[in-house]
């Protein structure tokens, strides 16, 4: 709903290892979204993230959720964590280890539904561990857990630092095609921290650049990170970040292990055998970009 825009103007002043800084941020956020925070550690994306939360207090500043005021310095409001109806998540998962994988999503469910639950533990291919409790999962496994239990909630906010970042490459690409699944399906509202360009353009609408505690770019991840000057002479490896038709064309953006982002023109017969996540090489012949798969 167009009134359910998030305005986010707080200033913070934090101790970071590279000394003081302050946290100047002022965006609005629209429904529905999956904002991708980028930048280096020690920039302020998580204090952002637990700033929206109610677990760190600005300095001073405003958070409007639609019609309602989370924190108003001036009136010296500030609604408590409880009342956001936030779900936060870290990168440690915190599941509980005494309860099964059930037990664990049923707990944050404000109404307990078990066709609710169900439908959780099957959009995270969960339904055959349900008994399990957390030390007999795979880090993979607890990361679903842990993403169905924020989601069970029925979060109007989904906040998320660095989900995927323990995981190894191809446990990461599987989670964020669920984390994408899931987001199309229930449209909460989703900022994700995030230090993987790949997973920024798989993922994001938008994406907020933060450097020094102030957002510096802002727009959609092609049009922030893209470098459009592509050289004559190209070999690159990379991973598909994305693949998007344009008339009778697509486009392939490729990501390589640098954060190097190249697009290639792509012809439906070209794509037979490539999907996002697949490995590929980007190499020139007579100047044209071909994208092959690396097998």
């Amino acid at each position: 709903m167009a009134n359910d825009v998030i305005y986010i103007d707080v200033e913070k002043r934090m101790l970071t290892a590279n000394g003081p800084m302050n946290l100047v941020i002022q965006t609005t956020i629209p429904a529905g979204e999956l904002i991708a925070l980028f930048g280096e550690s020690g920039a302020g994306k998580t204090t952002l993230l637990r700033i929206l939360a109610g677990l760190t207090i600005p300095d001073n500043g405003l958070i409007r959720f639609g019609n309602t005021v989370w924190f108003d310095s001036a009136k010296q409001i500030n609604i408590v964590p409880q009342q956001r109806n936030i779900s936060l998540m870290f990168q440690d998962y915190a599941l509980f280890p005494n309860m099964t994988v059930e037990q664990n999503i049923q707990f944050a469910q404000p109404e307990k539904k078990q066709s609710a639950l169900n439908e959780l533990l099957e959009m995270f291919g969960l339904s055959e561990f349900r008994k399990r409790k957390p030390h007999g999962l795979s880090g993979g496994q607890k990361q679903r857990v842990a993403l169905a239990r924020a989601l069970a909630r029925k979060p109007q906010l989904l906040l998320l630092d660095e989900p995927l970042s323990a995981l190894d490459a191809e446990m990461r690409a599987t989670l964020q095609d669920e984390i994408a699944q899931a987001h199309q399906l229930l449209g909460v509202t989703t900022i994700m921290i995030s230090h993987d360009l790949n997973e920024v353009f798989r993922l994001a609408s938008q994406v907020l650049c933060i450097e020094n505690g102030t957002i510096t770019r802002t727009g959609k991840p092609e049009d922030v990170f893209l470098d459009n000057s592509i050289s004559g002479k190209v070999q690159i490896t990379g991973q598909i970040a994305r693949i998007e038709k344009q008339d009778t064309i697509y486009v392939v953006t490729v990501i390589s292990g640098n954060n190097q982002i190249i697009k290639v023109i792509a012809f439906e017969n070209d794509l037979d055998n490539l999907k996002i996540g697949d490995r590929v090489m980007v190499f020139s012949k007579a100047f044209n970009p071909i994208i092959s798969k690396l097998r």
